[in-house]
């Protein structure tokens, strides 16, 4: 995770993102780029630094890319994520938690 000042902005997610992209969950739905890198921003700065362990499934195509897999930080999260690239940048990204368990 990136440690930055206060105001300064969050860079990272925003360079994956199209002008129009929306992330879609059951919980969100978060429209444009800059939405979505401070959606990002605020969610990492709430989690400790997630990280995804294992990629279970992994499927691409010429502009989709097909994820589910695992993290095991704070306990068993079993996630997936479906991207629609334009022009290699996510345009609709689909995001899902199947199930936690927590450690203990």
């Amino acid at each position: 995770m990136t440690t930055k000042s206060p105001g300064e902005t969050y860079p990272g997610p925003r360079t994956h993102y199209t002008d129009d992209a929306v992330l879609i969950s059951f919980d969100n739905q978060v429209s444009g780029g800059d939405s979505i890198a401070e959606y990002f921003r605020r969610y990492l700065d709430r989690m400790a630094c997630p990280k995804l362990t294992s990629t279970d499934h992994f499927v691409q195509t010429g502009d989709t890319i097909f994820i589910r897999g695992h993290d095991l930080d704070a306990g068993v999260a079993r996630v997936y994520d479906a991207v629609h690239l334009r022009d290699g940048r996510a345009l609709r990204h689909f995001t899902g938690l199947l199930s936690f368990t927590p450690k203990g």
